[in-house]
C-alpha cells in the first residue's frame, strides 16, 4: 500500500506539491563578506533536492543588511545579486522539487557584533550573556520600512525563480516580537490587544502578496506559543491562524519558542505536554492539532518527527497536510525518499550521544549556563553538517565534537564575520563619499 507520505497536496493558490515532506528553514550561516548565495549554497541544496523533497524552505534570508540573525546569512534588498539568486533557485528546484525563500527581520535578537542598537517593538533588551544589545523602540516609520522590505525582497527572489516565500513570524524573531505582549509594550495601533500586535504580520502578508501576485504561494512560520508566562498563547495562535486564513496564505508552519525559551531548537518547552504527545515525537503536534479545529488551510508541524509511523499518523490521524524536516536531512539527506519508499522506519541520531557530552555536561543540564552551552553546540553540530554536504561532502556521523567546542567555534565564527561584513559596510560608505 502506498503511505500517505507519497500523497501530492494542492495549496489554496493552486500549487501542487509532489508529496507531503517539506525541508523546514535552518539557517546555514554560509554568505560571505557581500551577504550573497554562493556556490556552497548551491551544492547543498542540490544535494537535499536529490532527496525527494515536495519543498524546501531556505535558511532565512534577511531584508535589511544592517540586522542580522547571525553573520553568515544572506541578505536581499535590491535585485544586486539577482544571477547568484537565480543559481541558487534553480539548484533547489531539481527533482521537481518546489523551492520557497524565507524572509525574516531579527529585530532585538541581532547580535551585538552585528549591530550595537537593534530594532524591536519596545525597548524591552533581550538577555542572554550580554550577546545582545538594548534595542530601539521602533518608529511608525521604521515599521513601514520594514513591511517594504518584506515585500521588496519577496519580490526579488520569486523573480529570481523561486516558487514561494515564507515570512517568519516564530521564534523571537521581529514579528513574533510583535505579537509577544511581554516584547511589544506599545500603546498605538501596533501595540495592545491582540489584533493590533498581529498587524505588522498581516500588514507584511498583504504588502508579499501584493508584490508576488496570486499565483506565488505565500506560507507563515507561526509560534503555536512562546511557552513563556504572560507571552504569546495558543490563543493568540489559533486567532492570529484564523485570520492568516483570512489573509488567503498557503501554508501555515507549526513551531514555538523565542532565543530566551528555545523550545525549537531543544524540543523541551517548559509548558507541559501529554506522555502522548511525547511518546508520537512531534514537540508541537498537540498544539497544531488545537489549530486545525479553527483553520482548513494546509498546516505543518516541524520538530521532533523521527519515524515513519509517527509522521503517516500525524496525516492521517491528526488533520497535519506537511511534515516538516530539518536536523535530521542534515545527517541523512536521502531520509525522504527512504521513508516514501519503506527502506527505513526511523531517521535521524540520538542527540544525547552526539558528543555534546554527558552528566553535568549533558543537554538537559540544570545549570542555564551549561544548558545554553549545548543547546548552541546542538545546533552548531548541523551546521558544521551541512557544511560538509556544501562542498560536496557527505555528513559524518562517526566524528564527536564537544560541545564548548562547537559554542566556541559559533562564537568566533560570528565575530570574524562580523569584522568582515563591517570591512566591507566601510568601503561601500567611503565608496558613495557618506
Amino acid at each position: 500500500m502506498t503511505s500517505p507520505l507519497a500523497a501530492p497536496i494542492t495549496l489554496p493558490n493552486g500549487t501542487v506539491l509532489k508529496n507531503r515532506f517539506c525541508k523546514s528553514a535552518m539557517t546555514e550561516a554560509m554568505a560571505g563578506k557581500d551577504d550573497a548565495p554562493n556556490d556552497r549554497h548551491l551544492t547543498l541544496y542540490d544535494r537535499w533536492a536529490k532527496g525527494g523533497l515536495a519543498l524546501q524552505v531556505t535558511g532565512n534570508v534577511m531584508v535589511d543588511r544592517r540586522y542580522l540573525e547571525r553573520p553568515g546569512n544572506v541578505v536581499v534588498e535590491d535585485e544586486g545579486d539577482l544571477a547568484a539568486l537565480s543559481q541558487w533557485a534553480e539548484a533547489s528546484k531539481r527533482n521537481a522539487t518546489q523551492a520557497w525563500v524565507q524572509i525574516n527581520h531579527p529585530g532585538r535578537q541581532c547580535p551585538m557584533v552585528v549591530n550595537a542598537r537593534p530594532l524591536s517593538p519596545s525597548s524591552e533588551k533581550l538577555r542572554m550573556l550580554g550577546l545582545f544589545a538594548k534595542p530601539r523602540a521602533m518608529t511608525v516609520e521604521d515599521i513601514h520600512e520594514a513591511i517594504a522590505r518584506y515585500a521588496e525582497t519577496a519580490r526579488i527572489v520569486h523573480k529570481a525563480g523561486f516558487d514561494g516565500v515564507q515570512i517568519h513570524a516564530a521564534h523571537g524573531y521581529l514579528i513574533s516580537q510583535f505579537l509577544s505582549p511581554n516584547i511589544n509594550k506599545r500603546t498605538d495601533e501596533w501595540g495592545g490587544a491582540l489584533e493590533n500586535r498581529a498587524r505588522l504580520l498581516r500588514s507584511v502578508v498583504h504588502a508579499t502578496r501584493d508584490a508576488v501576485g496570486a499565483d506565488c504561494p505565500i506560507g507563515v512560520k507561526l509560534n503555536s506559543a512562546d511557552f513563556q508566562k504572560g507571552g504569546f498563547s495558543l490563543e493568540d495562535c489559533k486567532q492570529v491562524a484564523q485570520w492568516l486564513q483570512e489573509d488567503g496564505i498557503d501554508l501555515l508552519e507549526i513551531s514555538g519558542g523565542t532565543y530566551e525559551e528555545m523550545s525549537f531548537a531543544t524540543a523541551t518547552p517548559k509548558q507541559p505536554q501529554r506522555e502522548s504527545t511525547k511518546a508520537r515525537e512531534a514537540f508541537f503536534l498537540e498544539y497544531a492539532r488545537e489549530i486545525r479545529q479553527v483553520v482548513s488551510i494546509p498546516l505543518m508541524v516541524t520538530g521532533g518527527f523521527r519515524s515513519r509511523a509517527a509522521m503517516e499518523e500525524a496525516l492521517t490521524e491528526d488533520g497535519i497536510d506537511m511534515i516538516g524536516l530539518a536536523r535530521p536531512l542534515c545527517v541523512h539527506p536521502d531520509a525522504v525518499s527512504e521513508l516514501i519508499n519503506g527502506d527505513v522506519a526511523k531517521i535521524g541520531v540520538d542527540e544525547d550521544d552526539l558528543a555534546l557530552g554527558s552528566g553535568k555536561w549533558g543537554v538537559n543540564a540544570q545549570n542555564w549556563l551549561i544548558a545554553l552551552v549545548n543547546t548552541v553546540a546542538r545546533v552548531e553540530y548541523y551546521v558544521w553538517q551541512m557544511d560538509r554536504m556544501a562542498i560536496g561532502q557527505e555528513p559524518d556521523l562517526s566524528s564527536r565534537v564537544g560541545a564548548l567546542k562547537l559554542t566556541f567555534g559559533y562564537l568566533g565564527k560570528s565575530t570574524f564575520g562580523a569584522l568582515r561584513r563591517k570591512t566591507v559596510a566601510g568601503k561601500r560608505r567611503s565608496a558613495s563619499g557618506a
